[in-house]
C-alpha cells in the first residue's frame, strides 16, 4: 500500500467491483473510452489488475480517500501488455479518478506517488502513459508530471477496431531521474 496525505492505494478486492463500475461507468468517464460498458468488461479489468498485482507486486491500485475510505478511483503502474504494439512491455503508468473528485488534484497526488514507488521499487529506464488525443485532461497531467511525447511510441490499442478513433493512442513517458 502507499499513502499520501490525501490517498491510500492499495490492491484490488472483488467486493471493489460494483463499487468500481458505479464510479468510472458514467458518460463522462467512459467519453475516452467509446462510451459506458457493461460491468463484465470492468469485472474483467480488475481481474487482470489483481493478477498483475500477484505477478508483478504492483498494478494500477484502488485509490481510496484516507478520511472516509470512500474509492476515488483507480492509479498505479502495470506492464504495458500490449503485443504488436511499440510499447508490449512498457511500464505503464494511468489513472481514472471519479468524476466527483475531478479538480481537486487527487489523480496528480497519486500519479506523483505512483511514479515515485516505480523508480524506488523497479529498475524500469522509463515509465510511459497513453491515451487519445482528445483527453486533453489526462495527456495534460502527463506533462505536469514531467513527461513529454513520445510520438515514436505511439499505437492503435489492440481493443478496438482498425479505424476507431478511440483506439489511436498518443503516447508520453519520463525517464529515470538521475
Amino acid at each position: 500500500m502507499i499513502e499520501t496525505k490525501r490517498l491510500l492505494l492499495r490492491p484490488w478486492r472483488q467486493a471493489d467491483k460494483p463499487g468500481f463500475h458505479a464510479l468510472v461507468n458514467t458518460p463522462a468517464m467512459m467519453a475516452h473510452f467509446g462510451g459506458p460498458v457493461p460491468q463484465a468488461k470492468h469485472d474483467a479489468i480488475l481481474d487482470k489488475q489483481m493478477e498483475q498485482q500477484e505477478r508483478f507486486g504492483h498494478c494500477m491500485w484502488a485509490v481510496e480517500l484516507r478520511a472516509t475510505g470512500e474509492l476515488a478511483g483507480v492509479c498505479g503502474l502495470r506492464i504495458g501488455g500490449h503485443p504488436g504494439t511499440p510499447v508490449p512491455e512498457e511500464l505503464e503508468i494511468g489513472w481514472r479518478i471519479g468524476e466527483k473528485h475531478w479538480g481537486q488534484g487527487i489523480a496528480r497526488e497519486a500519479a506523483e506517488a505512483s511514479l515515485a514507488w516505480g523508480w524506488a521499487h523497479t529498475a524500469r529506464p522509463r515509465i510511459a502513459a497513453w491515451t487519445v488525443i482528445g483527453n486533453t485532461r489526462s495527456w495534460g497531467l502527463m506533462e505536469r508530471l514531467g513527461m513529454r511525447r513520445r510520438a515514436d511510441l505511439d499505437f492503435h490499442h489492440p481493443e478496438y477496431p482498425v479505424g476507431d478513433p478511440f483506439g489511436a493512442m498518443i503516447v508520453h513517458a519520463i525517464d529515470r531521474p538521475a
